[in-house]
């Protein structure tokens, strides 16, 4: 899947539509988690620091006022920061590079789950073996099974200078800290490494 501002659009390829992103066996909080987080990141494309420059038309022409630009800039500080701390086999992860990156899996997350509690009927759903989680929590299961990954050492360097994406860890972790839903339905302390007191938000 990917957001093309050239042409003003989101493109879904047909073949997303498989585990881990989506099954039709799925219990719905678990596709809303996955696919939906999908579609919520690359809305959030259109909004970033890239999406900003380009015009309905895709027409490289900046659309925002400077008001909205330095709030912009103020609200994605508190972002790059958060990531920059993050460190993988002792090289830090850079929290510019990956910037619009965090926002969209920030923003995607947001939207995925406000989409999946509009749609939420009140009956439960379970998986086998899970059937202590709410369906709530299976929300973030789904989302957090979407970056499941394994790499050798020398490729996660790599990736940590050159790839805009964050370390799949850290897509996980990085982005439920910043979810006031998360931290209540897993009964998250307040001050607690993933419900820290500041949390980093763009879009509110």
């Amino acid at each position: 899947a990917n957001y093309g501002p050239l042409k003003n659009e989101i493109v879904f390829p047909a073949g997303i539509l498989q585990p881990p992103f989506y099954n039709q066996a799925y219990p719905s909080s678990i596709n809303y988690g996955g696919i939906g987080l999908v579609i919520g990141h690359e809305l959030t494309h259109g909004f970033d620091d890239q999406g900003s420059q380009y015009d309905l038309y895709g027409n490289l022409n900046p659309w925002w006022t400077p008001s909205i630009e330095e709030a912009f800039e103020n609200q994605t500080r508190c972002m790059s920061e958060q990531y920059s701390a993050y460190q993988v086999e002792g090289t830090t992860v850079n929290g510019n590079l990956t910037l619009g990156e965090n926002i969209a899996d920030n923003g995607g997350l947001r939207n995925s789950y406000t989409a999946y509690k509009t749609t939420f009927t009140s009956k439960q759903q379970t998986l086998p073996g899970l059937d202590h989680l709410t369906s709530n929590q299976l929300f973030f299961v789904g989302f957090a099974t979407v970056w499941c990954a394994s790499s050798r050492p020398e490729e996660a360097q790599r990736q940590l200078l050159t790839n805009p994406h964050s370390p799949p860890k850290y897509r996980v972790i990085g982005t439920v800290s910043n979810s006031d839903a998360f931290a209540q339905e897993f009964q998250c302390p307040v001050g607690s490494p993933m419900n820290p007191e500041q949390k980093c938000r763009v879009w509110n």
